[in-house]
């Protein structure tokens, strides 16, 4: 992600003018229990676009600068989809927590988890390498680092955007 990042920038300022069309597909199955637990209650998790959206939409503000406009298709307990433009991209993205939406190969192969960007037909694959992000970001945040308001504000109000206008057309 970081070297996808580096990319970028380095082809934007060789042409500024350039605009990425962009797939972002988060797939991680979950079980009875989460819909069961809090994190399936949308009054305390933000639901799926807030519990587990929130740091893809992070990512991608981090890789393509400020959100512009934002659509929504799909807003259901499970999963999502939908769009964001950017200066020099525009995101097409689904997010979801249903088996059901692994594609055939990585459900074949046992896979439970299928995280995937592609820019400009270009795919990175990136499910593996997760693992203990949460663990090496709470440790940093426990050793004085971490993030502030600053850094978190601009993935927060991008997904209140996604999660309002929603429901404004629902």
């Amino acid at each position: 992600v970081q070297a996808l990042r580096e990319r970028m920038r380095a082809e934007l300022v060789a042409d500024p003018r350039r605009h990425y069309a962009v797939q972002l597909d988060y797939i991680t199955s979950r079980g009875a229990w989460y819909m069961a637990s809090w994190k399936g209650d949308e009054r305390r998790s933000g639901g799926i676009v807030t519990n587990i959206g929130v740091h893809f939409f992070d990512m991608l503000l981090w890789i393509f600068g400020e959100a512009g406009e934002v659509s929504v298709d799909r807003l259901e307990d499970d999963h999502a989809r939908g769009r964001i433009g950017f200066a020099n991209a525009t995101v097409d993205w689904f997010l979801s927590i249903n088996p059901s939406h692994l594609p055939e190969a990585e459900a074949a192969g046992g896979k439970r988890t299928f995280r995937s960007i592609r820019v400009d037909g270009e795919e990175m694959e990136f499910s593996d390498g997760f693992t203990d992000l949460h663990t090496a970001s709470y440790s940093d945040i426990l050793a004085g680092g971490g993030f502030g308001i600053a850094e978190a504000r601009p993935s927060i109000a991008l997904v209140h955007a996604i999660r309002t206008g929603a429901r404004q057309r629902a």
